[in-house]
């Protein structure tokens, strides 16, 4: 670490972010170092104390989403400065500090503030441009995608596990048929025992599915939404809810297009461009606007793994009638 550069610093740096790429590796190199994640914890929890408004005794979990939104979008951008295997090695070392530091933050905040409550509720967020895994307190294992945020408790209502999902996640439930295993979305419920299924729910999308993979779960109403029936899906079957026209639909579907993410790749078979660029923005962490909405209804068929936002943009400007610029913060995309 560069003289003069000490923790507290550094930090504030990373969670404003401010840092150059220079300062953003020396900063990973800091975070890395398990000594040093033993004096960083109890200085994130200072700044977002201090951040606390007067009387406030909750720190709402969307403020803490934000800031790491900020570095990811930040570190995208500049993606075109850096060689490429450089800038890869960066971005998954940042990917996998960001879900530890602020799952780590949120249980630490969750204890501090909620420990009287019951039950006690923990929240795990992965911002914008990254995509984190967890292990649940009964082993279950969940991959949490991009924009996405999953409450969840030790021991739910009247024992059932429970969890509270805000954007997309991969589940491997731990079978215990004394206890079911509940997602609960902004729709409908999906019960399971033991299985491995994809939810896709960000409340601000129109279409909310769930993909299953391997053993059994059913599609239930919530508090917010009465279905007409519970769904059984079998392995292979997509459900998917329309929030607008208020419908439901269920298909057989191969279901690792729906769960490639969780490896870091995603495929697209005829997707407009209207539904590619909200997983652009979700993946790299990056605003993108369009100056004429015809551009929305192209359609795309392709593969995305390791390639940088601006690999990806130059790929479509090449398949596709549009060209971007980057202007401040934003990618705007345009008609040639």
């Amino acid at each position: 670490m560069k003289e003069g550069h000490d923790i507290k610093s550094i930090t504030e740096k990373y969670i404003k972010g401010k840092c150059t790429p220079e300062e953003l590796e020396e900063a990973l190199i800091l975070f890395a170092d398990p000594y040093h994640n033993l004096q960083l914890e109890p200085t994130l929890f200072e700044y977002w104390t201090n951040e606390e408004k007067s009387g406030t005794s909750e720190i709402p979990a969307e403020d803490l989403s934000i800031m790491l939104d900020k570095v990811h979008h930040r570190i995208n951008l500049q993606q075109g400065q850096m060689p490429k295997s450089r800038m890869m090695k960066l971005i998954l070392t940042v990917s996998k500090i960001a879900a530890i530091l602020i799952i780590g933050l949120l249980l630490g905040l969750s204890v501090h503030y909620f420990k009287k409550a019951e039950p006690v509720y923990f929240t795990s967020i992965a911002p914008k441009g990254s995509v984190s895994q967890m292990v649940l307190p009964d082993n279950s294992i969940v991959y949490l995608n991009a924009g996405s945020q999953l409450k969840y408790t030790v021991e739910g209502l009247k024992g059932k596990r429970e969890v509270f999902l805000d954007g997309e996640a991969w589940f491997d439930v731990t079978k215990n048929e004394k206890k079911p295993f509940v997602v609960h979305t902004p729709f409908y419920d999906v019960n399971v025992l033991g299985t491995q299924f994809n939810v896709k729910a960000y409340s601000n999308d129109d279409e909310i599915s769930t993909t299953l993979e391997e053993g059994i779960v059913l599609i239930t109403s919530s508090e917010s939404l009465k279905l007409a029936e519970t769904t059984v899906l079998q392995p292979g079957e997509q459900l998917v809810y329309n929030a607008q026209k208020k419908t439901i639909n269920v298909k057989n579907v191969e279901t690792r297009m729906f769960t490639a993410w969780k490896d870091n790749k995603l495929i697209f078979i005829n997707m407009n461009l209207n539904e590619l660029f909200v997983l652009l923005e979700r993946k790299y962490g990056v605003d993108i606007q369009v100056t004429n909405n015809l551009i929305l209804n192209y359609h795309y068929d392709g593969t995305i793994k390791n390639e940088t936002i601006l690999e990806v943009l130059d790929l479509l400007k090449e398949t596709l009638p549009i060209k971007y610029k980057i202007e401040g913060q934003t990618i705007l995309i345009t008609k040639k």
